[in-house]
């Protein structure tokens, strides 16, 4: 792990300056679930919520979330992404839905708070929209899982951390 490059010398905050890095193509993929009650995961699959499909939300929101990253959080950069997917993977044995984005674009910097900011937010919408049915639901586990591009190379998790 090197040097944590938001502060300076002194210990302030500062945007890390990317002025002179290369653009690359940067790749980031980050993963999350959100857990619930049996009832909660059938009635979204079957799309029962008055609301609309909850996946369907979920991932525009995600989408959304990760077009507004730099305004979210103080120190990241404004990139211009130039694809964001969202994925949601129902898991009926433990009741839960895994959620993974992958985030891409050509920049001087990394994306990995657009991907982990996508799955975070879609998760909170799925929240959002099931909380009068259960407001015993879990957001965990966010994590990135994969990135790419940039000096500091490719970074797998490895795979027992993976899930």
């Amino acid at each position: 792990m090197g040097n944590l490059t938001h502060f300076d010398e002194n210990g302030a905050s500062r945007m890390v300056d990317v002025t002179e890095k290369p653009a690359t193509e940067r790749v980031a993929v980050a993963a999350g679930e959100i857990t619930m009650r049996p009832q909660t995961l059938d009635r979204i699959l079957r799309k029962g919520f008055e609301k609309g499909d909850v996946l369907e939300v979920a991932r525009l929101a995600g989408i959304m979330a990760a077009k507004k990253v730099d305004g979210l959080i103080p120190l990241c950069h404004q990139i211009n992404l130039t694809s964001v997917k969202l994925a949601f993977q129902p898991d009926e044995a433990h009741s839960r839905v895994v959620i993974t984005a992958q985030v891409k674009c050509t920049a001087p910097t990394g994306v990995e708070m657009e991907a982990l900011t996508a799955v975070s937010v879609a998760a909170l919408t799925i929240y959002d929209m099931c909380k009068a049915m259960d407001r015993e639901m879990v957001i965990g586990a966010v994590r990135l899982l994969e990135k790419s591009g940039g000096r500091s190379g490719h970074f797998v998790r490895d795979a027992q951390d993976r899930e």
